[in-house]
C-alpha cells in the first residue's frame, strides 16, 4: 500500500451509485478549463467535468506498471477538500466495456435530434450534450 501520507481518500459516484472508495494517490480528470490532476493535501476546488477518461491511480507505482484504473466519464463535477476527492458524473464506464457501434449509434441519433430542434430550446441542449459524450467515449474506445 502507498505510503498513508502520500494518500487521500476518493470517491467517484454516478446515479447508479458508487464506481470507487478509498485512498488513492491521484486522481487525473478534464475540467472545462482542462486537465487536473489532484494529489494528497491539495487545495480546496470545485471543478465542472467535461466528458474525458478518468484515471485513477491507487500508488505511485501505478505510473510505472500495468497502470491507473481507467473510465470513460461524462459530464460533472469534482470536489477537492479537506484531503478528499469527490468525482460525481452522469456515467463512469471502464472502456473494455464501450461499444464501438452503438457509440456511433448515439452520435447519428443526437446528430438527428440537433437538426430537428430549436437551437434555443432545451432539446437541442441535451442533444449536443449527448453528442459530446458519445463522441469522447468513442475516442476512449478506440484508444483502448
Amino acid at each position: 500500500m502507498a505510503d498513508q501520507a502520500a494518500t487521500f481518500r476518493a470517491e467517484v459516484l454516478t446515479p447508479q451509485g458508487k464506481v470507487y472508495d478509498g485512498q488513492m494517490f491521484q486522481v487525473s480528470v478534464r475540467t472545462v478549463v482542462g486537465e487536473v490532476g489532484v494529489r494528497a493535501r491539495h487545495a480546496p476546488m470545485l471543478a465542472r467535468l467535461v466528458p474525458h477518461e478518468m484515471r485513477l491511480f491507487e500508488s505511485e507505482s501505478d505510473f510505472d506498471s500495468a497502470g491507473p484504473r481507467r473510465y470513460a466519464a461524462a459530464e460533472g463535477w469534482l470536489e477537492v477538500f479537506a484531503n478528499k476527492a469527490t468525482v460525481l458524473v452522469t456515467e463512469a464506464v471502464d472502456p473494455a466495456s464501450l461499444d464501438i457501434a452503438d457509440l456511433k449509434a448515439r452520435i447519428e441519433d443526437a446528430e438527428g435530434r440537433l437538426e430537428g430542434a430549436d437551437e434555443d430550446s432545451a432539446a437541442y441542449r441535451t442533444a449536443e450534450q449527448d453528442k459530446v459524450r458519445a463522441e469522447a467515449f468513442l475516442e476512449i474506445a478506440n484508444a483502448s
